[in-house]
């Protein structure tokens, strides 16, 4: 397996785990849902179509205390979504603002630029992003790239990438 990686990313740390069922997707969703570096994350979600990565990104996100139905932002690009303090699980005491972003649709990493995300992704708050290569190098370096690969038997071999002290947070 080869991780795309670009030529200015050095990786912190990496983890390799084996998810065998929706359940191992759901326990590292909760995990990382429980770092208090997730509320400032940038993260990457790789992998080919139906790898996991919506499912994931789902399971995270109602882990982060996001109520009700969560879409996915195929045909819209992105979701948005804010929890108030009280709306967070245990040990998350402020506002987070989130955002789960699916490129996939993007047919020129421009269209990047004039949708008018570099703001969105100067401040703070959770970014998960979906196809993040369609982006090209519009993208800022992610914390961690998760990258799904489906294997013969249906389970998920999940590489973890940390390349920033953020994402370290997360993977330790």
């Amino acid at each position: 397996m080869t991780v795309p990686l670009s030529t200015h990313r050095h990786p912190l740390i990496v983890k390799n785990i084996t998810w065998h069922d929706e359940a191992d997707t759901a326990s590292l969703a909760q995990t990382l849902a429980r770092k208090p570096a997730i509320d400032r994350a940038l993260i990457e979600l790789q992998g080919d179509l139906g790898a996991g990565k919506t499912t994931f990104a789902r399971h995270l996100l109602q882990s982060l205390g996001v109520q009700g139905r969560i879409k996915s932002p195929t045909y819209a690009v992105v979701e948005t979504y804010t929890l108030s303090a009280s709306e967070r699980p245990p040990g998350h005491n402020s506002e987070l603002a989130l955002w789960h972003f699916d490129f996939y649709r993007f047919n020129d990493p421009r269209e990047w630029e004039e949708a008018g995300f570099r703001d969105i992704f100067a401040s703070p708050g959770l970014k998960l992003v979906e196809w993040p290569e369609k982006a090209g190098e519009h993208l800022p370096p992610p914390d961690l790239v998760i990258h799904l690969e489906m294997l013969a038997d249906e389970s998920r071999l999940i590489t973890l990438t940390a390349y920033t002290p953020t994402g370290l947070e997360l993977l330790t």
